[in-house]
């Protein structure tokens, strides 16, 4: 047998042992990005095998945790595709606009940049006040972040020109504080937001949203998953609700993709059918 294919198996029983032990469940994850994220790990790690590491993430809850956030990495950034929220004001904010209250699910907020943008949206549309958001990850660390909403400030003139692509209609110096070299996003963006663990791979359904804003996360899954999550999507929006996905994700060729309309292609945004 060759190395290659020894690997493979290593990899395979390391994914089963953090299920078995652990209860996250990465073995449905695109296999090219878990490789070398494993092989990454272990050189920051030290260590010279995933054997190795498996015997001590089974025995080392804390090494467990570093090795989850290290698979969970997300790029993401305030208003990241600032043509994907412009879209939202003009195609989506209409919609809610119609209901007298309406909830949000953000899946997969990793450290909150996205909330926070869509929080900001929102509130520039005046419909804020009628909103829950619903911000979930499985990475507690990341989501303790997204909490506290603290983030280093050179990364706000990115931030800045990407809120005037989306159509802000303020200074986007409104929405934070800055202190200390790091940027604090405004307390008042938190008041409709509540942030809790769930996972996309293992959990169950968030009920009656009427957008779900999911963007940048399928593209770990591997074809499987990624059907069993639209599912698990379509099965908590409302006729009539929204589906937004990330640029390189798309609803077409899966299970759920005669049950939508396409709002816009180039955002990804989908409309749940009503069921005849």
């Amino acid at each position: 047998m060759q190395a290659g294919q020894i690997e493979q198996i290593e990899i395979d029983l390391l994914l089963e042992a953090v299920y078995r032990r652990y209860g996250y469940d990465f073995r449905s994850y695109a296999r090219a990005s878990i490789e070398r994220r494993v092989r990454q790990f272990l050189s920051r790690q030290g260590l010279g095998s995933i054997m190795e590491l498996t015997d001590q993430v089974l025995h080392d809850p804390k090494l467990f945790s570093s090795l989850a956030r290290y698979f969970s990495i997300a790029v993401t950034e305030l208003f990241r595709d600032p043509w994907a929220y412009r879209v939202l004001r003009e195609k989506v904010v209409p919609v809610l606009q119609t209901w007298p209250h309406f909830k949000v699910w953000h899946a997969g907020c990793s450290s909150g940049e996205e909330v926070y943008s869509l929080a900001i949206l929102l509130r520039e549309e005046e419909v804020y006040h009628r909103s829950t958001i619903y911000a979930t990850d499985f990475n507690d660390s990341v989501l303790q972040q997204a909490r506290e909403g603290i983030y280093e400030i050179d990364r706000l003139k990115d931030a800045t020109r990407n809120y005037q692509g989306a159509g802000g209609k303020a200074s986007f110096s409104d929405y934070y504080h800055a202190r200390y070299g790091a940027a604090v996003m405004d307390g008042s963006l938190r008041e409709r937001i509540v942030f809790s663990n769930h996972n996309l791979v293992t959990d169950t359904v968030f009920s009656e949203m009427h957008l779900i804003f999911c963007r940048n996360v399928l593209i770990y899954f591997d074809r499987g998953l990624q059907n069993r999550v639209l599912k698990l999507f379509d099965e908590s929006l409302v006729n009539g609700g929204f589906l937004c996905l990330g640029s390189k994700e798309d609803i077409q060729f899966t299970e759920v993709a005669d049950r939508y309309e396409v709002v816009d292609r180039q955002a990804r945004i989908f409309k749940k059918k009503a069921r005849p």
